[in-house]
């Protein structure tokens, strides 16, 4: 009995080497295979190339794989106006 390494199950092999339950697993485990080898890949082709953020023109990282940089995403403005409105609603109570 071996476990399946895509969902932990225990099944029967039919062939020694076999580490997937069946087609379904291995496909699933294929794939993700393939979308971790792309992002990979598409990291790599931006080392030495400078990309700015589209809002702010700050430097994005290699690893940001958006258009904007986090202070862009998440505005300080934001987070201080929806934390007051949550106070409010629980100092009306």
């Amino acid at each position: 009995m071996k476990n399946c390494k895509w969902c932990d199950v225990s099944f029967e092999t039919k062939i020694s080497y076999q580490i997937y339950c069946s087609a379904e697993c291995r496909n699933f485990a294929t794939k993700e295979n393939i979308a971790q080898r792309y992002v990979y890949t598409k990291r790599k082709k931006r080392i030495g190339k400078v990309r700015l953020c589209s809002n702010c023109q700050a430097q994005l990282s290699i690893y940001n794989d958006d258009l904007l940089c986090s202070f862009c995403i998440v505005s300080p403005k934001e987070i201080n106006l929806t934390l007051k409105e949550i106070k409010a609603m629980f100092d009306e109570k």
